[in-house]
């Protein structure tokens, strides 16, 4: 088919046709094409080319940058490798001066030897010092049982003595050694004993003979005295100047002469104030020497200054006087307490003790053995 070409004179330019016009809705020529895509085949070659190169900058920079590290690593391994050299120049230098293998083999026997030797005394030195601790506690005890023998048989004093006695009781115990059960056993006998023993109020004895002594100086009231109460021997009533002038020197007559009435009643003489401070003086006297018997724990004494007392209070004042009476009462009943007590005997305790002593001393001695020469000693014998 052939197309028919229209004149070009009849061809108009239409600018806003409301119709599309056919021949712009046809396919571009081929030429156009082929430049369309030469130019997008540019632009890619172009955008691949700028990649490329971005990429081996990149990689170049890398590259530059673990050359740089890889040179840092090398100069490290450089230095060490010059340290390990230094050290192993060093190192060349002290085998050097080191002695023979021989001879550090004999030295390092020889410090062994020593070692063990040194651990062998200390031993021994503990065994020793333990062993003079134990024997100086020992010696301790059988001192306080000496003791408590001295104040038992001296003073009687049970409360110390027990005391002392549970002492050595305790430092026997401490011990933990069964060769003494036997002293023990009489260090348990004497404290039972002890134990059983009442201790006299001593302290109380004396404090109470001291109040008596106190109060000897109130014993003012004697034998009793008549008193006149104005009334004459004949039961007259004293009138007037006479009168009272004869009662006057009836007064002073009483003194020496007196009618009782009463005479189946005990009449003691009247004592003058020499007489009565010389009796005073004998009561203080006997109550003070009880006082020191009370305390001494010696009952002879104390019962013969009691008795005194007793015979200076019921020979020389009335009986019936309420303070004299009081004194007397309560002498009689201190004489009454006793002051001595029956003490054990720490005799055999004590030589129990010490033949515990003996014993374990003579043990010691037969377990003491000449330690051998120490290593250095003997290692120098040998050496010629």
């Amino acid at each position: 088919m052939s197309e028919t070409a229209l004149p070009k004179d009849d061809v108009q330019p239409v600018l806003h046709a409301p119709v599309e016009d056919p021949i712009d809705t046809l396919p571009p020529a081929p030429e156009q094409r082929r430049g369309n895509g030469l130019a997008i085949v540019a632009l890619l070659l172009g955008a691949a080319g700028v990649a490329v190169g971005g990429w081996g900058v990149w990689q170049v920079r890398h590259l530059q940058a673990n050359n740089q590290q890889q040179l840092s690593q090398v100069q490290a391994l450089n230095d060490q490798a010059q340290s390990l050299k230094l050290n192993e120049q060093r190192l060349s230098a002290r085998l050097e001066q080191l002695p023979p293998a021989d001879e550090l083999e004999a030295r390092s026997r020889l410090v062994a030897q020593l070692q063990g030797d040194q651990q062998r005394l200390n031993q021994r030195l503990e065994t020793v010092l333990g062993a003079s601790r134990k024997d100086w506690r020992l010696a301790e005890a059988e001192h306080l049982l000496r003791l408590a023998s001295l104040r038992l048989s001296a003073l009687q004093d049970i409360s110390s003595a027990q005391a002392l006695v549970q002492g050595a009781d305790e430092i026997l115990r401490e011990q933990n050694d069964p060769g003494s059960f036997a002293a023990r056993e009489q260090v348990a006998k004497t404290l039972v004993a002890l134990r059983s023993t009442e201790q006299p109020d001593r302290t109380g004895l004396f404090l109470r003979l001291g109040a008596l002594r106190d109060q000897v100086i109130n014993l003012t009231e004697l034998a009793p005295e008549y008193k006149d109460r104005g009334e004459s021997l004949l039961g007259l009533t004293a009138d007037g100047d006479g009168a009272s002038r004869w009662a006057q020197w009836w007064d002073q007559i009483s003194r020496y002469i007196r009618i009782d009435f009463n005479a189946d009643k005990n009449v003691r003489p009247l004592l003058a104030g020499q007489s009565l401070s010389q009796v005073r003086l004998a009561l203080s006297l006997a109550l003070e020497q009880a006082q020191w018997a009370a305390l001494n724990g010696q009952g002879p004494v104390y019962t013969q200054a009691l008795a005194e007392a007793r015979d200076v209070l019921k020979g020389n004042f009335n009986p019936d006087n309420p303070q004299s009476k009081v004194m007397l009462e309560q002498v009689g009943e201190l004489s009454k307490q006793p002051v001595t007590v029956v003490t054990p005997d720490l005799t055999g305790t004590l030589s129990a003790v010490q033949g515990y002593l003996e014993r374990r001393n003579v043990n010691a001695e037969d377990s003491i053995k000449p330690m051998a020469k120490p290593a250095a000693d003997a290692a120098q014998e040998a050496t010629p």
